[in-house]
């Protein structure tokens, strides 16, 4: 009973403070349906098992994530053998990569984890503890990496390289570690998980505005870190509001839910990341410039998505859905094509297509499928 009072109680707090009412104005799971089926005749090549293959490795693992979520949410099997294939094709060893990448080891500790992160979502699907397996060898992967001595703790994010503490790598480690804690009561992977929050909490990579900002920067006449004041892109804050959710599920301390819901406020209420012109989650360091967004930058607001809805699944008022479904509407409105393809920004223009804009739409999507039966 406790449990459920801290929650509608946080929800509470999140409503009043949330200026956004909305509504879909079509069924999510009609159109998440629509947006994954357009991916996959747009972009997904049969014989590379993987999606725009001239992109990104790292883009068709989470959009292979938001196939699985979709999946997870509506009880649908019709991408089931799709998933299989890709990862049977994608898990083979990389020539060139440490240890040869087979089971996902990347020459990257990000990329690694979008992977095994996927992995855990198969294991739910088909209860096939391969998956399993997998995303504990890349856990294991990417835990070899932490070291004490430089910033004092954290995981290198460049493998080859063994640089650069960032948020990305470190965020989506806890949400692995606590993830493998959650299927398989292991209490080592719990215990990494809480050393590496502890550690990230510490580090300075949160800003003064609650704020990720994208990593540290050591100076290097006395060793200290810092924060290097990159851009707050909006998939660092969704992959930590990720981590703490699992943390939440996982110990019921309510400290992380309330970091989580901190976490997103911080978000909807930054002028920069939500305009209140639009109130449209935007990436605003390459959206607002004359060069635009890469395919990487394309991919992030579906990311911030997903974990936003995780994160008000756990809320028994659901304060987060009124703001997914005003950028989920706009997006259909705005930022769509007659094909079902999305552009970058959700507030529109449609500015044509590519894997990374239309996983990310997809995921938005989604991300209104969780936990629809919460009371």
């Amino acid at each position: 009973m406790r449990f459920l009072q801290i929650l509608a109680g946080l929800a509470g707090l999140v409503s009043l403070a949330n200026p956004i009412q909305a509504s879909t104005i079509v069924d999510p799971k009609i159109a998440a349906k629509a947006a994954i089926d357009s991916m996959n005749n747009a972009f997904y090549n049969p014989s590379e098992g993987r999606w725009s293959p001239d992109i990104a490795w790292w883009i068709s693992g989470t959009a292979l994530q938001a196939v699985l979520d979709y999946m997870q949410m509506t009880g649908s099997l019709d991408y089931l053998d799709q998933a299989r294939y890709i990862v049977d094709k994608q898990k083979a060893p990389l020539p060139g990569w440490p240890q040869g990448g087979g089971n996902f080891r990347a020459d990257s500790t990000d990329d690694t984890a979008w992977w095994a992160l996927a992995m855990l979502r198969m294991f739910d699907l088909t209860g096939d503890k391969q998956y399993l397996s997998i995303a504990m060898q890349d856990e294991q992967y990417i835990w070899n990496y932490w070291t004490d001595t430089e910033c004092g703790g954290g995981i290198y994010v460049d493998i080859r390289a063994m640089t650069y503490k960032n948020a990305i790598a470190n965020a989506l480690y806890i949400k692995l570690a606590a993830g493998l804690h959650l299927r398989m009561g292991d209490s080592h992977y719990l215990a990494r998980a809480l050393k590496s929050h502890q550690w990230f909490e510490e580090s300075g990579m949160i800003n003064a505005e609650g704020l990720v900002n994208d990593g540290l920067t050591q100076d290097k006449t006395n060793g200290v870190c810092f924060n290097n004041e990159g851009p707050t892109w909006s998939y660092l804050q969704g992959a930590l509001i990720g981590g703490l959710v699992e943390l939440f599920r996982a110990t019921h301390n309510e400290t992380y839910i309330r970091s989580a819901v901190t976490l997103a406020n911080a978000v909807i209420f930054s002028p920069q990341l939500t305009p209140s012109s639009t109130w449209v989650l935007t990436d605003y360091a390459c959206e607002r410039t004359a060069a635009g967004c890469n395919f990487d930058q394309q991919s992030f607001k579906g990311i911030f998505a997903r974990n936003l809805g995780e994160l008000d699944a756990q809320l028994v008022a659901r304060p987060y859905r009124a703001y997914l479904e005003h950028n989920a509407d706009l997006a259909y409105q705005k930022a769509r094509n007659a094909d079902d393809t999305y552009g970058t920004s959700w507030a529109g223009p449609y500015d044509g297509s590519s894997l990374a804009k239309q996983q990310s739409a997809a995921s938005l999507w989604v991300a209104l499928l969780q936990g629809q039966d919460t009371v």
